[in-house]
């Protein structure tokens, strides 16, 4: 079974049955009961018409549960209009599918779901592992992201932003259970970058791929978080930061600028150094100042005051850091980061375990610990 033609063909067939008139949850069902199908025949007998005969199957489905409805009896005018089994569209409606998915009455969480489970093609127990909630619990949030998205027609151009943004989210969710949503992030931004000729897609995919490119150097074998100045450069992938580098510099030259645009032109910066002494800190500090223009986000400035303690030194860094809120998420481990910098071991070492107590997950607590214990070992020698 070739399931990744299936996973490509799914928001395509879900698109034509919205078309004809089925709400989206009921198309989404019959959608799903046809993948089944063609898992259990298609081993034996592939038709010629793939997307076709989806299509075929799911809109039977669909007419069936319309017929078994006595609530819906007003659909039984579609069966009048059953299409004869044939080559399918090629109108490719998986654009639609993306605005639609991120529809702005979603919660972020349901939207990556709903994007997840309609475009990417996974079932609901793929995006539960991945989230590493209970399928009942993933199957109630799916369902209620189709209740909202039920009649919203497909011929309004959505908002790119939006759909970037649930994108981006995708991304950000990591590499846990049995899909890896990294990959499946990419995989999705590039499907839409093809659709899409606008900057902030391309700066996107761009972000993506110079992140991603890094991922075998960052944690060590067992499994604790190595920082980006000590990663084996070895380790990174040339050929996905050589891609990563041509799309930014293809979207930069439209003079366009976004928010991801300036981030993957960061992340660029980084990739480009052979070395981490040899990075061009104050170009970053330049590419951190646009990005706080076109968003004013704390996050922002809290690493650009990394970057400029590592452009200009670490007290400029903590005069940068001072001027920030001391509650924004990693302002400690950053003013641990800056006093270790300028000699202060002592401090650095009580911001450290005072970061530790803060971080999000396991793994940053536990290298926080541990550079707090180096520090404390340091200072009794």
């Amino acid at each position: 079974m070739d399931e990744a033609l299936l996973r490509s063909l799914t928001p395509s067939v879900l698109a034509v049955l919205v078309r004809r008139g089925a709400d989206f949850a009921a198309a989404e069902d019959a959608v799903q009961d046809a993948l089944v199908e063609a898992v259990r025949v298609w081993p034996a007998d592939r038709p010629r018409d793939p997307k076709g005969w989806l299509v075929t199957v799911a809109w039977r489905r669909f007419l069936d549960a319309t017929r078994a409805d006595a609530a819906r009896r007003r659909r039984e005018d579609l069966v009048e209009e059953e299409p004869a089994a044939g080559p399918a569209t090629s109108v490719d409606d998986t654009l639609q599918l993306y605005f639609l998915c991120a529809h702005p009455s979603l919660t972020p969480s349901s939207a990556v779901a709903l994007t997840l489970r309609a475009v990417g093609g996974l079932t609901t127990r793929q995006i539960a592992q991945a989230y590493l909630v209970p399928e009942a619990t993933m199957a109630q949030r799916i369902s209620r992201a189709k209740r909202t998205v039920s009649g919203v027609r497909l011929d309004r151009h959505g908002d790119v932003a939006t759909v970037l943004r649930v994108l981006y989210l995708v991304f950000n969710e990591g590499y846990s259970g049995d899909v890896d949503l990294v990959a499946e992030a990419i995989r999705l931004t590039r499907q839409l970058a093809a659709q899409v000729d606008h900057p902030e897609v391309a700066g996107l995919l761009a972000l993506m791929l110079l992140h991603h490119a890094r991922r075998a150097a960052r944690t060590a074998p067992d499994g604790s978080l190595v920082p980006l100045a000590e990663q084996d450069r070895g380790l990174w992938d040339t050929t996905a930061i050589a891609e990563g580098v041509a799309i930014l510099q293809a979207a930069l030259a439209r003079d366009r600028l976004g928010e991801f645009q300036a981030q993957a032109a960061i992340a660029a910066l980084h990739a480009d150094a052979p070395a981490a002494e040899e990075t061009d800190w104050v170009q970053i500090v330049e590419w951190y100042d646009e990005l706080a223009g076109l968003t004013d986000s704390p996050v922002v400035r809290l690493n650009r005051a990394v970057a400029v303690g590592e452009a200009d030194g670490p007290r400029a860094g903590l005069a940068a850091l001072a001027e920030l809120d001391d509650s924004l998420p990693r302002h400690t481990a950053v003013a641990a980061y800056l006093h270790e910098r300028d000699g202060d071991l002592a401090k650095a070492a009580r911001l450290y375990a005072e970061a530790a107590r803060k971080a999000p997950d396991l793994a940053e607590r536990d290298h926080l610990t541990r550079q707090a214990a180096r520090l404390n070992t340091r200072g009794r020698r």
